[in-house]
């Protein structure tokens, strides 16, 4: 009997936790590459996950010629992604970066250590690929948790 007890208990709450859950919110910026199938975030609750990202012109998916500047290019656009759902390069929690030249290892953490002024970086893997998209020589894939979860409309403190 107290196992049922248990069991019905557990089964309300799941079945009132359920009616909670907001629907997954799919999230795209004005430099989304028109015309290939993918959202450039998904925001789950308060973690939003964030697609491959390449540090190109998305207009005309090209590369910059300075690798300097493709990392920001990436970085921004990782920064443009993160802003549909309120979150900043703080919200980060883990970073993968896919590079076909692991000698490129410093130069991209020269312009990466920029964006995190603070010094709290996110976990972060730094892997060795094949050739990417476009002929770019970077692309991230991230996950961003909001700190502090966002207030309903209307409500203050």
């Amino acid at each position: 009997m107290r196992r049922l007890v248990l069991f019905l208990l557990l089964l309300a709450a799941t079945a009132a936790c359920a009616g909670d859950a907001k629907p997954h919110q799919y999230l795209n910026v004005p430099q989304h590459i028109d015309g290939v199938p993918y959202s450039d975030a998904v925001l789950a609750g308060d973690t939003l996950y964030l697609a491959g990202r390449l540090g190109i012109d998305t207009k005309t998916r090209k590369v910059p010629a300075d690798l300097d500047e493709e990392a920001r290019v990436l970085l921004d656009s990782v920064k443009a992604a993160l802003a549909p759902a309120g979150m900043t390069t703080d919200d980060l929690v883990m970073v993968t970066i896919y590079c076909p030249d692991l000698s490129l290892f410093e130069r991209f953490n020269a312009v990466y250590k920029t964006y995190f002024p603070n010094g709290h970086y996110p976990a972060r893997a730094f892997v060795g690929s094949g050739p990417l998209l476009f002929g770019a020589h970077f692309e991230i894939v991230a996950v961003a948790v909001r700190q502090h979860p966002a207030k309903p409309a209307g409500k203050s403190k």
